[in-house]
């Protein structure tokens, strides 16, 4: 018989791209540790654009010194990946969960994340589809929808996804998203005939997504007013 799991999830609207870090790599070393249990960030950023540990510099298509000036910031993180784009109206999903105790290895990890965001968009019937070869992510037809960049150490997960709702789609011409040229992005807004509803519900659907994918048999709901980040 599976033993029943449960999920914190920490509602945290809008979050800074390092504080946001900083709190993924304090939360990845108390879950080591089995001081917490397995907690779902879920969030969106202003806009940032982050680069992965390859350091592809090259697919940033404007100078460094212009991104100050769109209101946007440049990371480099530890994710895998290459360049992408975090903006309002974009759900961002950052599990801190281990690997071994949900019997998970990294390949299946990824699957499922995409899944994730397959089946939320199944809900506003738009046809998602991953696992193109050597391209992670979500796409609809050509267009990518979702991106994925994760992070594993010692079995315990960090980074995530990011799912376009309806983000401002001009940032991601200023570079080849997630290293990939000659495809578009693409958004929740601009592929479904649904009318949406608000961002924080289809955020939450997402979240439900991912819990029932990953088994998760209770979701427990924490807003960020009732949250000690920094205990």
């Amino acid at each position: 018989m599976r033993i029943p799991r449960n999920l914190e999830v920490w509602r945290l609207g809008t979050v800074n791209y390092l504080e946001a870090l900083k709190l993924q790599e304090k939360l990845a070393s108390e879950r080591k540790i089995n001081k917490i249990s397995d907690t779902l960030l879920s969030l969106q950023h202003p806009p940032t654009y982050t680069l992965g540990k390859r350091r592809t510099d090259y697919n940033l298509l404007i100078p460094e010194s212009e991104l100050k000036d769109m209101g946007a910031e440049l990371h480099y993180t530890q994710r895998g990946g290459d360049i992408t784009f975090h903006g309002p109206h974009q759900a961002i999903l950052y599990p801190i969960v281990s690997l071994r105790d949900i019997g998970f290895g990294a390949r299946k990890y990824v699957e499922n994340l995409e899944s994730t965001m397959i089946d939320l968009s199944s809900l506003y019937g738009v046809k998602a589809h991953g696992l193109r070869k050597c391209e992670t992510g979500v796409w609809v037809e050509d267009r990518k929808i979702g991106a994925i960049g994760v992070r594993i150490s010692s079995g315990i997960t960090s980074h995530g996804l990011a799912f376009n709702i309806d983000p401002d789609l001009s940032f991601f011409k200023h570079i080849v998203p997630c290293g990939i040229a000659d495809k578009d992005v693409t958004s929740l807004r601009k592929e479904t005939d649904m009318e949406l509803p608000d961002e924080a519900v289809v955020q939450d659907q997402l979240v439900s997504c991912f819990a029932r994918l990953f088994g998760y048999s209770d979701i427990i709901w924490k807003d960020k007013r009732n949250i000690d980040i920094d205990g």
